[in-house]
């Protein structure tokens, strides 16, 4: 069985997303930065996934910079696993090498299939105004990070512009403070779906809060999400009925519930004789 997951706000929280204070019990360090925590794992989330990596694969999936996921200290001296999907999909991480074939797939797709990256980012600027940006990053030479000043933003400008970028094949998130806009190609179903041919591991369970993990849950078996975070808002604003549940939780906790959840279906499928692969 595979467990492929996202890891902001879905494992791992930073101190604005625990919705607990940083001093509760059972919080435990996932990534410490100039000898500061800047983001837990609930201690019950943790030994669960200790656990269960023993006889699945594990894959963390996220949208974070191949450095950014790296100073996860968690994933680089607890659980170490074989395979990570960083940069939104756009990179391919084997036992912590680049796979540079997927790179290069990649980067002929978004050049095929989407406007330049010049072209979007003077077309975002045009429309989120200077005092809103915080700052700007051009991650991986990929996507677009704009950090910004959440409350100044005009929504309905945003979805506008989020609509004029879909059709020069670029997709928008807005995830708490931060903007992403990535092109269609760089996204994580088919990078975890490249990854689940080669491990040849079956089948597979899926968790994720944003509207950039929608893809990757929609391609798994079985599925997750978290009661807060775009999905859970998306699904709340429209009530459209998805094949997956939300957690009774949120902030750091609902990494418990979706532990437990994970639990749950592999000890159905061992009974069922699917077992691990």
């Amino acid at each position: 069985m595979i467990y492929a997951s996202d890891l902001d706000r879905t494992l791992i929280y930073s101190l604005g997303a625990l919705l607990v204070p940083e001093d509760s019990p059972g919080l435990v360090p996932a990534e410490i930065i100039d000898g500061k925590t800047v983001s837990y794992i609930s201690h019950a989330a943790l030994q669960r996934l200790k656990e269960l990596t023993a006889s699945i694969i594990f894959m963390p999936v996220t949208t974070r910079t191949i450095a950014e996921y790296k100073r996860i200290n968690l994933f680089q001296e607890t659980i170490i696993p074989d395979y990570a999907v960083t940069s939104n999909g756009g990179n391919i991480l084997v036992r912590g090498v680049v796979d540079q074939q997927w790179r290069a797939l990649i980067g002929r797709l978004v050049e095929r299939n989407s406007a330049a990256a010049e072209e979007v980012g003077k077309l975002v600027r045009s429309v989120v105004r200077p005092e809103w940006i915080i700052n700007e990053r051009y991650c991986d030479e990929l996507f677009y990070t704009f950090m910004v000043y959440r409350g100044l933003l005009p929504l309905d400008e945003i979805n506008h512009l989020a609509e004029r970028l879909l059709g020069l094949g670029w997709k928008v998130s807005l995830q708490g403070r931060k903007l992403y806009v990535v092109p269609e190609a760089v996204n994580k179903s088919d990078a975890i779906v490249h990854v689940r041919r080669t491990v040849h591991s079956e089948p597979m369970v899926a968790s994720g809060d944003s509207l950039l993990d929608k893809c990757l849950l929609e391609s798994a078996d079985y599925a997750i999400a978290p009661r807060h975070g775009e999905i859970f808002a998306e699904q709340q604003a429209t009530l459209v009925e998805l094949n997956y549940p939300f957690t009774e939780l949120s902030g750091v906790h609902a990494g418990e519930e979706i532990m437990q959840y994970v639990q749950k279906i592999y000890n159905n499928l061992t009974t069922l004789g699917v077992g691990p692969q």
